[in-house]
């Protein structure tokens, strides 16, 4: 999967799962500031993240997600760990 591909299906899950309209979602919204995203959604988004995809976000990682282009970047580097 392309990252624009990745990208749009971060997007798509993300409108889907806060109700949020996927033309205004960028690579750079932050999830926090932009979206409104809370801690608890956030948990909710990497638990989602980890049924679709059967890995889990690293803690480390986790801590430093802060926009879209941040969930791609590491959905991205979990791809690149298993190849």
């Amino acid at each position: 999967m392309s990252r624009q591909q990745l990208q749009a299906w971060v997007v798509e899950l993300l409108a889907e799962m806060f109700e949020l309209d996927p033309a205004a979602l960028t690579a750079d919204s932050n999830l926090y500031a932009d979206l409104d995203i809370d801690s608890i959604d956030a948990v909710d988004l990497a638990v989602k993240l980890k049924q679709l995809t059967g890995k889990r976000l690293q803690p480390e990682v986790f801590k430093t997600i802060r926009t879209i282009g941040d969930v791609v970047d590491a959905l991205t580097g979990m791809a690149e760990q298993v190849a």
